[in-house]
């Protein structure tokens, strides 16, 4: 189960990558993509739900506990959602990427010391050197400069919304060895596709003044990254470390370069550093990922 694991987390890692390209592809307000992809996911989840009686009985059946716990975690999902997407009005992109991608140095010792996933000196240099390979791609397209502090507020919201990240994950970690992938999305999404209406309500995001070929565009966001990206690495998270998910999630950005340059109509030319940086990202999530009998 392990290796379809494995399989499952690289899949959903390349459909999420696919999310970059549907966003550039439409002009339609941040806050209103994520909360429309939200609940897109969330209805092409509901037939299932509806249909299948073993997921139906456990939904009755849950714990108020789990129920709170999976409440919880769907408004960390919309904060993550917000605080990131806000933060590339007030501070550069290069800030927000480095700053919202470092939840592994959340994830990793938490799964260590709370969770027992043994993490080994081999696995905590995978994370580094993961970090380093986003550190070089995103300075090396967009320059030193680039890191300036445009704004305190700016970065402390990248920073949170990083850390909301790396809550979610481990969240769902701990949830997921109990409860089914149905359950769990179905409950998650839906409170974060709530609370994402309130925010866009809260920061005048349009809902209904939205144009109909941007609609479908986000709809086949929510099948391709939604289902196949986050709902898929959702059911990865019940049979691998969650340092091992987290830094896997560095990838995305890497995809979508890859992505960038060979669908028709976009043909972004990745740069040396993008390469290199790719490289170095890729050999943390392998070091990362192995196992080694020599642990903290």
């Amino acid at each position: 189960m392990e290796n379809k694991a494995y399989v499952g987390l690289t899949i959903s890692i390349i459909s999420v990558s696919f999310a970059a390209i549907f966003i550039v592809s439409i002009d339609t307000p941040s806050l209103t993509i994520a909360f429309y992809r939200l609940l897109f996911t969330t209805l092409l989840i509901l037939p299932f739900v509806i249909l299948h009686k073993k997921t139906r009985i456990e939904l009755l059946n849950l714990p108020k506990t789990t129920i709170l716990i999976m409440l919880i975690i769907g408004l960390i999902l919309a904060t993550h959602f917000a605080l990131w997407i806000t933060s590339l009005k007030f501070t550069s992109v290069a800030s927000s990427v480095i700053l919202v991608t470092a939840h592994p140095v959340l994830v990793g010792p938490v799964s260590h010391f709370f969770y027992k996933e043994k993490l080994s000196i081999l696995n905590a240099i995978g994370i580094i050197i993961s970090l380093s390979g986003v550190i070089i791609l995103v300075i090396g397209n967009y320059g030193l400069g680039s890191l300036t502090l445009d704004s305190i507020e700016g970065n402390l919201l990248a920073i949170f919304g990083g850390v909301a990240a790396g809550l979610y994950i481990l969240g769902g970690r701990k949830v997921r060895k109990t409860v089914s992938i149905a359950s769990y999305a179905f409950i998650v999404y839906s409170i974060g596709t709530i609370a994402l209406l309130l925010i866009c309500f809260f920061y005048n995001s349009p809902i209904l003044d939205v144009n109909l070929n941007n609609l479908q565009i986000i709809f086949l966001m929510a099948v391709v990254s939604g289902i196949f990206g986050h709902t898929l690495y959702n059911w990865s998270l019940k049979h691998i470390r969650a340092s091992v998910a987290s830094v896997a999630l560095l990838g995305e950005p890497l995809g979508s370069t890859i992505l960038a340059f060979i669908v028709p109509g976009i043909s972004q030319t990745p740069s040396y550093f993008t390469i290199l940086g790719g490289a170095i990202i890729l050999s943390g999530i392998y070091l990362t990922a192995r196992k080694s009998n020599i642990d903290f």
